[in-house]
């Protein structure tokens, strides 16, 4: 009989893999991303003081208007542009990219894309 495996629990591991090599620092904090079925969240963290700096979502209310009727790839690459122009905001010019175990694929792409095309550098 084959055991079918759990697709999140294989997510999760390979997220540990890359964590491993991925750190973020003050000057170059890391941009993690989330992806649920029906939500993209992206945040930049600072590892060595264990803080969160900037935070988006589809769920904040400055987004949820611009990505109203729109897919969520779009959708996705709308957080990314919202995050990029918080983080120059806070004085954040360069990222380290944390896909978060996905494959750098369709919303996770589409979000660094417009993290990118906003002014942040990876």
């Amino acid at each position: 009989m084959l055991i079918r495996a759990d697709r999140n629990a294989l997510r999760r591991r390979r997220h540990l893999r890359i964590r491993a090599r991925v750190r973020g620092t003050p000057s170059r904090p890391r941009l993690s991303v989330f992806r649920s079925l029906k939500q993209i969240y992206a945040q930049l963290i600072d590892d060595t003081a264990g803080r969160t700096l900037v935070a988006a979502s589809t769920l904040d209310p400055e987004v949820r208007g611009r990505v109203a009727g729109k897919t969520k790839t779009e959708a996705a690459a709308v957080v990314g542009e919202v995050l990029a122009q918080r983080a120059l905001a806070a004085g954040v010019q360069r990222v380290v990219f944390d896909r978060g175990g996905y494959k750098f694929h369709g919303r996770v792409k589409a979000l660094a894309d417009g993290a990118r095309a906003a002014g942040l550098q990876f």
